[in-house]
């Protein structure tokens, strides 16, 4: 699992970490990657006036040292490849100051940043692909920088609720393939399959192979992948590149069947990132029981959004079970089905701005991606909510099947 040559230096500015448990599961999960935690040194006597320093006075020492540290981290007193900022997720304090230090390091470094807010029961499995992440970054620039495909690749996303596969030839896309996720080897091979079928090609002429998702190293190892990696370096190019929009600034927004992703990115390169919320209501999980329990297809779920309105439901939870209970309590009032999925789509879009889109800064063009995004109240209700354009390319439920199709070309003889 981890890259040979000199550990990835990660500076690790936090708070409440060894309280939680969560120090070890930290080390655990760097060892696991060949990163090193980074504990940057600065001057004690500045803890009494770093939060005048930042605009933030707080009490806790624990606080201030983290304002303290991400301070030398941006002097360069300790030299790093990667910078993970967190928190406890309990503390309102502790929020306020990580998304300050967060935007603070990257624009005055420009050095990748993960923020995140753990709980007491994180692991290292949950910390693993943050922080592999930040090492794929540091390792691999010059791949992640790579902007056209070239050969016969493949590309398979094994993800929580689907497994989905491309082929790509000579940039284009050639064939695809999407299934559920049952068992994840099978799913895998059936995706893959299905891909080549439509491809018209075989399973010898692919040139290299990519792997992500949740299966990643399983599916990877199966396959003898040329290039196993996390979904968030994956995502972000397979969205920016479908989108066409590779130069510049922009934000990737990756809702998933588990979890979310927020990304900025800068010339198809993640800078700030951050990952999955406490709830799953956020999720595509949350509209799948919801156009269940409304008796029609997930993807009949937008059409019916589109010409509801959600202010019309009383949402009092963002909890996917209490936020099933009010769409229920609506229905038994007589809301119509339409309300209730614009009102489920404006629920899952306003709980991704309040956790996810505070932890990167959000630039144009705004690019939705991940099974969600055909769901067509979903990108609707993100754009109105921001005020801004929101961008769904084609095949934007592919993105980390193109992403890894695409980065494995790199391991293609040219």
């Amino acid at each position: 699992m981890s890259d040979k040559g000199d550990p990835v230096l990660v500076a690790l500015v936090s708070c409440g970490s060894e309280y939680a448990g969560v120090q070890s599961e930290l080390e655990k999960a760097a060892s696991m990657l060949n990163a090193k935690l980074v504990y940057p040194e600065m001057d004690v006597a500045t803890l009494d006036t770093i939060g005048m320093e930042f605009g933030l006075e707080v009490a806790s020492p624990d606080l201030r040292l983290m304002m303290a540290r991400a301070k030398a981290v941006v002097e360069g007193v300790s030299k790093v490849d990667g910078v993970f900022v967190t928190s406890c997720f309990r503390c309102a304090e502790a929020a306020i100051v990580r998304n300050e230090l967060r935007r603070y390091i990257f624009e005055e470094s420009g050095l990748p940043v993960i923020s995140y807010s753990f709980t007491e029961r994180t692991t290292a499995a949950t910390l693993l692909t943050r922080l592999e992440a930040l090492t794929t970054i540091a390792r691999r620039k010059h791949l992640l920088a790579r902007t056209k495909q070239n050969g016969i690749t493949a590309g398979i996303d094994s993800g929580s609720t689907t497994t989905k596969a491309v082929v790509m030839k000579d940039n284009e896309i050639v064939g695809e393939g999407w299934v559920p996720t049952i068992k994840v080897l099978e799913s895998a091979e059936t995706a893959l399959q299905q891909a080549l079928d439509q491809s018209g090609l075989k399973k010898e002429d692919i040139q290299a192979i990519g792997t992500t998702g949740y299966g990643r190293f399983l599916v990877g190892e199966h396959f003898k992948a040329d290039l196993v990696q996390e979904e968030i370096t994956m995502n972000s190019k397979g969205a920016v590149y479908l989108a066409d929009k590779q130069k510049g600034p922009a934000t990737v927004i990756d809702i998933g069947g588990m979890d979310n992703k927020a990304i900025s990115v800068q010339d198809g390169i993640p800078g700030m990132f951050t990952m999955g919320g406490i709830c799953a209501g956020a999720s595509g999980r949350f509209l799948e029981m919801t156009a269940k329990r409304l008796g029609v297809e997930i993807t009949e779920l937008g059409d019916l959004a589109i010409k509801g309105m959600g202010e019309n439901v009383e949402m009092n939870s963002y909890c996917i079970v209490f936020g099933i209970q009010s769409l229920v309590n609506s229905l038994a009032k007589g809301s119509s089905p339409e309300d209730v999925a614009a009102a489920a789509c404006h629920s899952v879009v306003e709980q991704i701005f309040e956790q996810q889109l505070q932890e990167v800064e959000v630039k144009e063009p705004l690019i939705l991606v991940g099974g969600s995004s055909l769901i067509a109240g979903v990108p609707k209700a993100l754009g109105d909510l921001l005020k801004i354009d929101v961008i769904v390319p084609p095949h934007s439920q592919l993105i980390g099947a193109v992403g890894a199709a695409l980065l494995a070309s790199g391991y293609v003889s040219e």
